[in-house]
């Protein structure tokens, strides 16, 4: 299982999710997508391309075949280098599991009014960010922990157009774990065309999962969040 948290986290988010996966028998491959790795360098340059090249090496790392493909676990803005790996390489996703976030459609930019000149887009203060995101259920630890390790996301991440051409990635069976927004509320923007759920209603088997809490459910509700994670895993494929 690949897990993949969103803009300014790193594999270090998934810490206690983990511990609860592993100690039920699951082996987990946590991510720090490039450009959010403080000790790069050129991590200001990086691309959602080189993001999606870096989930297809960690694919290769976890043996993923037609024949033995991988479960990714992609929460938040992880969605647009997801959904160009699935793109690329539906064959290699036995599911996907969305957490509060969901597929981009072809043609999003996460970011279109982003200057040319943004290198860098730091975490914003948490009252600004808590208008966009939900907060619920985080303790001053753990906001702490956020505000401590976060890394600035990178400019070409926010402005690259996500593209996509092969709807076998439509097929890939999915879940959506539904927490800032319940699941009945995304299904009704998903079928009314609503741009950031459009392309939820294109899926061709898709679960849907309500766990009540803000937009960090891996450390607001962290054991229920891997209970979540690991019944979607074992989970046959539609």
């Amino acid at each position: 299982m690949i897990l993949i948290a969103g803009h300014w986290l790193g594999a270090w988010a998934w810490d206690e999710v983990r511990e609860h996966l592993t100690a039920d028998g699951w082996r987990t491959i946590p991510m720090t997508l490039p450009g959010l790795d403080e000790r790069d360098p050129k991590r200001a340059s990086r691309t959602l391309d080189d993001q999606a090249m870096a989930i297809e090496q960690t694919m290769t790392q976890a043996e993923a075949s037609e024949a033995q493909p991988v479960v990714i676990v992609a929460h938040s803005g992880a969605n647009a280098p997801v959904s160009l790996v699935l793109d690329q390489h539906p064959e290699l996703v036995r599911r996907v599991v969305w957490v509060d976030s969901g597929p981009v459609a072809s043609g999003s930019i996460f970011a279109p009014d982003a200057p040319e000149d943004l290198d860098e887009f730091p975490l914003p203060p948490f009252d600004a960010l808590g208008e966009q995101a939900s907060l619920e259920g985080l303790s001053t630890e753990a906001l702490e922990r956020f505000r401590a390790r976060a890394v600035p996301e990178p400019g070409p991440v926010l402005r690259q157009q996500v593209k996509l051409t092969n709807d076998a990635r439509l097929a890939v069976p999915t879940t959506l774990v539904c927490c800032s927004i319940p699941s009945a509320q995304i299904m009704e923007l998903a079928n009314s065309g609503h741009p950031m759920f459009a392309e939820v209603s294109n899926l061709d088997h898709v679960d849907l999962i309500d766990l009540p809490t803000g937009h960090w459910p891996m450390w607001s509700r962290p054991g229920d969040l891997a209970h979540i994670l690991a019944a979607a895993a074992a989970s046959p494929a539609n």
